[in-house]
């Protein structure tokens, strides 16, 4: 079985809490644990060995950690690259800190006015969200803006371009919403929630994808939008496929080959909705929790496609690596 001796990647989840309370998440509802900065600490000659180069800090909502300024500093003083995926609802407060220690961030933003933040977001925040974009690209650090396409947005596309654009951000990109894994986003057994496209939203759905694509090419061309206008096409693709009209768009993904998830109890996981084996990397060798026997089966099935979560996933990467 392959063996990971290189992890150029690292996502770690500060906490399991947040301060938002999304209807496609649930780690508002159950999320309790906070990684403390002694456990960070443990981990550097670990990452160093293993090549890592950048970590995306995560959650949760990172930025309500304690101690969120104190571990940023620790990762950087290792040597690290740190990007940062938050919801912005601290922005303002933290933007100084935020621009000093991040090289990229990248703000989950899913409406495009304040009714239909409150209704997604379950907070009244639009303005204070984008009022925190703006406040960090002033300081020299343009956030992407993350849009999740869910029926309360679909028909907005344009209009998150134009937002995206007014607010200072340096691109936008677009990704369907997760409905099919139990267990992702702090997800418990009694999650429940509608937003995922139904039969009758294809069609205006289809025809929101051709608006953008037909008015926004320069924003295509030059990349402020991530995506390209075929790789959209796979988000109608996915919601066709959960309506029972077609097959989920092919995928493909080495994100278990290059990086790792390291959640706020220690558990390190092979990407964002595949969870690992029970275990605590922070609290011995995470070189040892990459290659112990459950995780390398664990991989193994996931490169030979024996994982039901990999088919239709919303979220996949792909990395030349180096033989």
């Amino acid at each position: 079985m392959r063996r990971l001796a290189s992890l150029p990647l690292v996502t770690l989840y500060l906490t399991e809490r947040c301060n938002s309370r999304c209807v496609s998440c649930d780690y508002w509802r159950h999320g309790r644990l906070d990684v403390d900065l002694a456990r960070v600490t443990r981990l550097l000659p670990e990452l160093k060995r293993l090549g890592t180069d950048t970590v995306l800090i995560s959650g949760g909502e990172p930025l309500i950690h304690p101690q969120w300024t104190e571990i940023a500093t620790t990762l950087r003083g290792g040597g690290l690259e740190l990007w940062l995926l938050t919801s912005g609802l601290s922005l303002v407060k933290h933007a100084p800190e935020v621009a000093r220690l991040f090289r990229a961030v990248t703000v989950s933003l899913d409406a495009i006015d304040a009714p239909n933040y409150a209704a997604i977001r379950g907070l009244d925040a639009f303005d204070n969200v984008c009022a925190g974009i703006r406040t960090l690209a002033d300081l020299g650090l343009r956030p992407g803006v993350r849009v999740t396409v869910q029926r309360r947005n679909y028909r907005d596309l344009s209009g998150f371009v134009s937002l995206a654009q007014r607010a200072g951000a340096h691109q936008v990109s677009f990704l369907a919403a997760d409905v099919r894994n139990p267990t992702a986003f702090g997800r418990g057994p009694d999650f429940a929630s509608d937003i995922a496209l139904r039969a009758e939203d294809l069609m205006p759905f289809a025809l929101a994808l051709d608006a953008l694509e037909r008015d926004y090419q320069p924003e295509f061309r030059t990349g402020f939008i991530a995506e390209s206008p075929l790789k959209l096409r796979r988000l109608w693709q996915y919601y066709a496929a959960l309506c029972g009209q077609g097959p989920f768009p092919p995928t493909r993904c080495n994100a278990p080959e290059f990086s790792a998830v390291i959640e706020a109890n220690g558990r390190v996981s092979p990407c964002f909705f595949i969870r690992g084996p029970a275990g605590d990397a922070t609290a011995g060798e995470l070189s040892e929790a990459l290659n112990d026997t459950a995780m390398l089966e664990l991989r193994a099935d996931i490169r030979a496609g024996r994982r039901a979560e990999c088919v239709g996933c919303v979220c996949t990467m792909w990395r030349k690596l180096s033989s």
